[in-house]
């Protein structure tokens, strides 16, 4: 199977999300002056922060594919982490500014026209869902385009609360309706965009992936007989998808080359199969290092 076959993203998609967002954003942003609501220039302010995240993964996505240097060992392909935590880390300063204008808008009521504000969230809800469908694919498979896909999901869902509120206003005359609307709406902005900073920093910090289980690891290899014990283990992420491993094996008998390298092949596929790691270094010893503990009799 072709891993990163499987993994590629459709550019092209992006793209059009893009062209979308932009159009949503400047058609919302008229509507909310003339209507008078808070809800719909909220929800322009977020598309068009949806429109600078899918652009900077659109870049990011294009730095990732760049070739390897004797300077950048394992290329750009962190670029995408980055872009997703920047991506998320800017949907939390646009929700405190969209609380911030929802408690004003609660003590400060002001009159809202709820035909005009549901007339273009209908219009922005339709632009939103062929975007969200447009990277649904690619969001399952790629933090960074996750991290785009969940402003458009946000979106989505915050055009929906608008035309809502918008019919509350026309049959009950509801206004507060509006910046409550926008306050729910920012809360579970707020949860999703917590999630991918949690996953992205577990990255960049080297955190072994919450999948791996490293006594397991330990446990399958010192099954093995060949080996007395596994010891300065590290497992670590480049990318979401992209898992390196290394230890130290101490075999219970000195051996040349050969046999060290049939060794090595072992373990690595052994990696592969049950556990999901592609990239491997083993560094096979005999009595090298002091400071490990022997848990069996060879």
């Amino acid at each position: 199977m072709n891993h990163e076959h499987d993994r590629s993203v459709n550019e092209k998609n992006i793209l059009i999300s893009v062209a979308l967002n932009l159009v949503i954003t400047a058609a919302e942003v008229v509507g909310g002056m003339v209507s008078g609501s808070l809800a719909l220039v909220s929800d322009a302010l977020h598309n068009f922060s949806d429109s600078v995240s899918l652009i900077i993964s659109y870049i990011a996505l294009k730095l990732g594919q760049r070739e390897k240097s004797l300077r950048l060992t394992y290329g750009h392909k962190r670029a995408e982490i980055l872009a997703a935590l920047f991506n998320a880390s800017v949907l939390l300063v646009v929700v405190f500014f969209l609380f911030r204008a929802a408690i004003e808008r609660i003590r400060n009521p002001v009159p809202i026209r709820g035909g005009l504000m549901i007339a273009v969230a209908v219009i922005g809800l339709a632009a939103n869902l062929i975007a969200v469908l447009l990277l649904r694919k690619d969001a399952r498979r790629n933090l960074n385009v996750k991290s785009a896909y969940l402003h458009l999901l946000a979106d989505t869902f915050s055009s929906v609360g608008v035309i809502l509120g918008g019919i509350l206003i026309i049959a009950f005359g509801i206004g507060w309706i509006d910046p409550i609307l926008t306050i729910a709406i920012g809360l579970y902005v707020l949860i999703e965009s917590w999630d991918v900073i949690k996953q992205t920093l577990k990255i960049l910090m080297q955190a072994t992936p919450e999948h791996i289980d490293i006594l397991a690891i330990k446990r399958a290899i010192e099954e093995l007989p060949e080996v007395a014990n596994l010891h300065h283990v590290h497992v670590w992420q480049v990318t979401e998808h992209e898992i390196h491993f290394e230890g130290h094996v101490d075999v219970c008998e000195d051996m040349n080359v050969s046999r060290a390298s049939a060794l090595n092949q072992t373990i690595e596929t052994m990696l592969r199969e049950r556990f999901g790691i592609e990239h491997v270094t083993i560094q096979v010893e005999y009595g090298a290092c002091t400071d490990k503990k022997i848990i069996k009799e060879c």
